[in-house]
């Protein structure tokens, strides 16, 4: 039976609640049924408001329906999770519902990581029209925070503390506004690019003293959810010089599809099929190999980064995704995140 649980049917009494509750001592009890799926949990705040309220009964203590994450889901987003709902204590099931591991924010220990993230920041957004005439796409506010901020934000909660930010347009907005990120506990570094240098020329400009490899590239205007640990350990275990990040996407063309042989006779006729492929989500782990097929200060956009090192016969791997991810290329994408 999973630590932080008892049986239902071992609970007779509202002692027996509070007892067991300070036997694990972490205000928090998940409560099972004979073949351990979830029942329901008691927290030190429903004894509290029991003892308000004057009630004892078990059934009116125990919470049947409380939050629940899947038993798999990567630790970010158990983390983001419960900060989100101010949670200290999530339990974890398997998809029949069994309880498999009770999560506690207090003891989940944030490791440190020294590899350095690199984020393209120096774009100059031109798709999204007057939204980026004074402001760079990085630094787009949604619910009161720029973009660039909710990528550090998502960086730094799994560990990651140490930034280059490539910039170019307006980044003097961008410099004002982070400076050397030790307010928000991280440190940044700046590398300016003086002409454009496409999405992976500006890493020429980064002296290699300067990296922790394998680091990561991200783009400036991506939001996502990604468990970014899995993606540098899948980099470290395959011995991989260059990790693209991809995820399935499916399409749905608004017209029918006709196909027909040589003499032009029809052979089928299929309406509003639809496609599934894998699209690049501009984030890339690399090291130091790799990046030194750039040559300095010249325009390189990184899938040529990526054919380039297949030609020098680098190892070059993929790392599928099924988490959330949206880049903002559109007004219509910006729209979107900002109204979700």
């Amino acid at each position: 039976m999973s630590k932080y649980s008892v049986k239902y049917n071992e609970l007779k009494t509202f002692e027996d609640i509070i007892r067991k509750l300070d036997f694990y001592g972490v205000g928090f009890l998940a409560v099972v049924n004979e073949d351990e799926s979830l029942y329901g949990i008691v927290t030190d705040g429903d004894i509290r408001k029991a003892l308000l309220n004057q009630k004892k009964k078990i059934s009116e203590i125990i919470n049947i329906t409380p939050f629940t994450l899947p038993f798999h889901s990567p630790k970010n987003q158990i983390v983001n999770f419960l900060q989100e709902k101010k949670r200290f204590h999530v339990p974890l099931v398997d998809e029949h519902n069994i309880l498999k591991e009770v999560f506690l924010l207090n003891s989940f220990e944030k490791e440190t990581k020294p590899n350095t993230v690199i984020i393209m920041a120096g774009g100059l957004g031109s798709r999204l029209g007057e939204l980026t005439k004074q402001t760079p796409k990085p630094m787009l506010q949604i619910k009161g925070k720029p973009i660039l901020e909710y990528i550090v934000e998502s960086f730094k909660n799994q560990g990651f503390e140490n930034f280059i930010f490539c910039v170019n347009y307006r980044k003097e907005v961008i410099e004002e506004y982070f400076k050397d990120g030790s307010h928000i506990g991280v440190s940044i570094q700046y590398i300016v690019e003086e002409k454009r240098l496409g999405t992976a020329g500006a890493l020429s400009l980064i002296d290699n003293s300067l990296i922790q490899s394998p680091f990561f590239v991200i783009n400036g205007d991506v939001i996502t959810s990604l468990d970014y640990t899995s993606i540098l350990d899948y980099c470290v275990h395959s011995n991989a010089d260059a990790v693209m990040c991809t995820k399935e996407m499916s399409y749905t063309n608004p017209y029918a599809e006709v196909k027909y042989d040589s003499n032009y006779n029809l052979i089928t006729l299929k309406e509003k099929p639809t496609s599934n492929f894998d699209i690049n989500l501009g984030i890339y782990v690399l090291n130091t190999k790799a990046k030194s097929l750039l040559v300095k200060n010249e325009f390189f956009d990184m899938p040529n980064l990526f054919l380039k090192s297949i030609e020098n016969k680098l190892t070059v791997k993929v790392f599928k995704a099924n988490d959330d991810w949206m880049d903002i290329g559109l007004p219509k994408d910006y729209i979107s995140i900002k109204n979700d």
